[in-house]
């Protein structure tokens, strides 16, 4: 087995690329780029207007590019280490698509669905490709892996728990007997997007940013996740117009109580969930909203906080981890 492994979390809209030691799970080098899977996608349907050009052809040379990148920054030969990608490079705009995966899914990845590519004359390189996990009524892709490499990391003593990956579609992710049974995702993120910048609370609101979570701020945000709890939020949202007319908030802090607002009725849903231990990934700017909403909602009795540094390398975990039982199967099969 490689004592080397290139870990690829390849989004809608970014690329993410390490060079990990399999061993102690150290990250060498890494490179990033704003060139998602979305990009790529159109790009090469323009390329492929002069021409026929094979998808898997066309991604391979985006990735060679940041391999590229990668050897300079790190100074060392990459030829020969295999490549486990997960994320939006698997959908129907992806490199291939795969199927998805059903319910239950172990978190041991023994369930991933994905593809096995040899390596190929320009591109030496294998390349286990992973799918993403469907219900009955959603779909995730990337978040599964990321899942996995955190059920590596951490200790559940046979506890019922609920994942919360925050972002513009938060996911929620029910996990017992270290199997996968459900996941909810919520639009926490693009609503409030849709909100603050096409509606007509745009001129009501102006946007946050972390360095200016002062009181002000933290205050209309947890009365926001107060208003969540009393009626329909198609009412709710449009006390965000009022309290800009009424002169109660300012733009800023009225974009702090929409938040709360939203992130308040997400986080409401969890209440139900009595039994379940509740563990938030925090590994971007919404960490802190998050974490205020769970104290406010009186959640955090049975909740654990992940570090952010250990959410930043979950889906290299995973990808380890995917990798590592790969090749015990293929040992298997070959004896």
């Amino acid at each position: 087995m490689s004592r080397h492994l290139l870990s690829c979390d390849w989004g809608t809209s970014s690329f993410r690329l390490r060079l990990v030691n399999v061993k102690d799970h150290d990250v060498v080098g890494e490179v990033t780029s704003p060139n998602g899977i979305g990009a790529v996608y159109s790009a090469w349907q323009e390329a492929n207007a002069d021409g026929p050009l094979a998808r898997g052809d066309y991604y391979r040379s985006i990735i060679s590019t940041q391999l590229a990148a990668l050897t300079r920054q790190t100074g060392i030969d990459l030829a020969g280490i295999p490549i486990v990608l997960s994320g939006m490079a698997s959908s129907t705009i992806g490199m291939q698509e795969l199927p998805y995966a059903r319910l239950p899914f172990a978190l041991d990845g023994s369930h991933l669905g994905m593809r096995h590519f040899e390596e190929q004359p320009g591109f030496p390189h294998e390349i286990t490709l992973i799918s993403g996990v469907r219900s009955e009524h959603d779909v995730m892709r990337g978040e599964e892996t990321q899942l996995i490499g955190l059920g590596a990391a951490m200790e559940l003593s046979g506890r019922d728990a609920v994942f919360i990956f925050p972002g513009t579609h938060s996911k929620h992710m029910f996990v017992r007997d270290g199997r996968l049974i459900d996941f909810k995702t919520f639009m926490t993120g693009e609503v409030f997007n849709l909100m603050a910048n096409q509606s007509i609370l745009k001129d009501s609101i102006d946007q946050y940013y972390q360095s200016d979570f002062n009181q002000a701020a933290a205050d209309a945000f947890r009365a926001g996740i107060r208003e969540s709890g009393t009626g329909n939020i198609l009412n709710a949202l449009f006390t965000i117009r009022t309290n800009q007319l009424f002169d109660l908030l300012s733009k800023r802090e009225n974009g702090m109580f929409l938040s709360g607002l939203l992130i308040g009725y997400e986080i409401r849903d969890l209440t139900r969930e009595t039994a379940a231990h509740l563990v938030l990934c925090g590994g971007n700017n919404l960490y802190q909203l998050y974490k205020t909403a769970i104290e406010a909602l009186g959640l955090s009795g049975r909740a654990t906080i992940i570090p952010s540094e250990i959410v930043d390398r979950a889906a290299t975990t995973g990808h380890i981890r995917i990798f590592e039982n790969q090749h015990l199967t293929l040992n298997k099969t070959n004896l």
